[in-house]
Parts: C-alpha cells; structure tokens; sequence
C-alpha cells in the first residue's frame, strides 16, 4: 500500500452540524462562501471578534442565511476548523504524493511542508487553534485529531520504512505532531509568510526527537528554501 493511501481517508472530526444541510449545488456554494467568508474574517480580527454579522456581510449575505446553516458563531467556526484538518490532510496526501518519500524523515519534512503551505496559501488557516481555546476536544474528538494522524503515520512507517511498530511509535509521533503544531503556530503568529527561524527550529527539533529513538534518517539542511 502506497504511503498516500494512510492519509487519504475521512479526516475530520464529525463536530457541529448546521441546521440544514444543503444538498442542491446552489447550497453547497453558498455554505463554502460563508466559510470562506469567515476564513477572511479571521485573517483580520482573529476568531476572539467575529461575528456572525461579519461573516454575512463579508459574503453579502443576510444574517438569516447564516443562520439558516449554522446557529451561531462558534458553529461556524467549528466547520471552518473541520474544513482546515481536511484540507492539511490533502495537503500531506498532495505532497507526499508529488514528492515520493524515500526515508521515514522525508515524509515528516514533507508534512512539515504542507502545513507551512497551508499557513501561507490557505485564507482562514490558523483556525487549526480554535478548538484548544474555545471548543477543547475531549473522548473521540481528541481522538481524531493528532491521535489518528499519528496512528496513520505510525503505520505508514512501518509498512514503509521498515520502523519497528511498538507502542512508543504512536505515542512518539503523536509528541511530534504537537511539537510541529505548536512551533508552526507561533511562527506564523504575527508573520503571514512565517517566521523562517521557527519553521526552521521546527525541523530541527522534530529530527531530534525523532532520531532519538530510530536512529539517523536524512540530514536535515538548514538552508532548505521553503
């Protein structure tokens, strides 16, 4: 089985429902404009301001057409949020798919690559934080999120390159995944384009941890332009 096949699957948690979820295409495009109306919102206020009148005015639509999809705010940033996991696993599938992996560190550094991408392409993109401060997720939730990815990868490691697929290695990729998440944050705190220090300390520190225990993979450069 091809790496890409590990993370091609559902990928988001099931979150907050609207209220009527649209099956004619003229719906469906409706409901992605109000999410990409609320994306933008974000970049500009942070998701602490918005609001529902924000995010229709910003996509010329009246308050009742967001409510007819979502019953407030946090609705709405609930589906922003699950939309964000989805497309950071396309992303990953997207690149590692382009790339082809050849160590169990290349494909870490290809997440790695996707994520910043993501941070610099994707309108909306830091509402990856939401749930830790506004909606914390707990039980299944939890679950779905870093938990599956490093399950995924775990797998992926082992069928791929061979890693010894002991209890440690989920939990291990799990600390990586929330280090990567934590430092790819901050770098791209104040800075739209992120800060190339971080990014690069993110890298670092990830090999490391990582190398620790598996042994050495491909070196990783310092002058790597992103």
């Amino acid at each position: 089985m091809s790496h890409v096949d590990f993370f091609s699957g559902e990928s988001v948690a099931p979150g907050v429902q609207g209220r009527a979820e649209p099956i004619q295409q003229r719906s469906a495009a409706r409901l992605s404009g109000l999410l990409d109306a609320a994306a933008s919102v974000v970049d500009e206020v942070g998701f602490d301001r918005i609001t529902t009148a924000m995010i229709a005015e910003r996509a010329g639509a009246s308050i009742g057409t967001v409510y007819r999809y979502y019953p407030d705010r946090v609705a709405v940033l609930n589906a922003l949020h699950e939309r964000a996991v989805l497309r950071l696993r396309q992303g990953v599938v997207a690149e590692l798919g382009t790339n082809k992996p050849e160590t169990w560190w290349d494909a870490v550094d290809g997440a790695i690559t996707a994520f910043v991408g993501l941070y610099r392409s994707e309108p909306g993109f830091r509402i990856l934080n939401f749930a830790d401060r506004e909606r914390p997720l707990i039980g299944e939730e939890a679950d779905l999120e870093s938990g599956s990815f490093a399950r995924q990868l775990a797998t992926a490691f082992e069928e791929e390159f061979g890693l010894p697929r002991e209890p440690d290695l989920t939990f291990r990729l799990e600390v990586a995944v929330e280090l990567a998440d934590a430092l790819l944050s901050r770098a791209f705190q104040v800075d739209p384009l992120g800060d190339e220090r971080f990014i690069a300390e993110c890298r670092r520190v990830l090999q490391a941890y990582l190398e620790s225990f598996y042994g050495p993979s491909v070196p990783l450069s310092v002058d790597r332009v992103l």
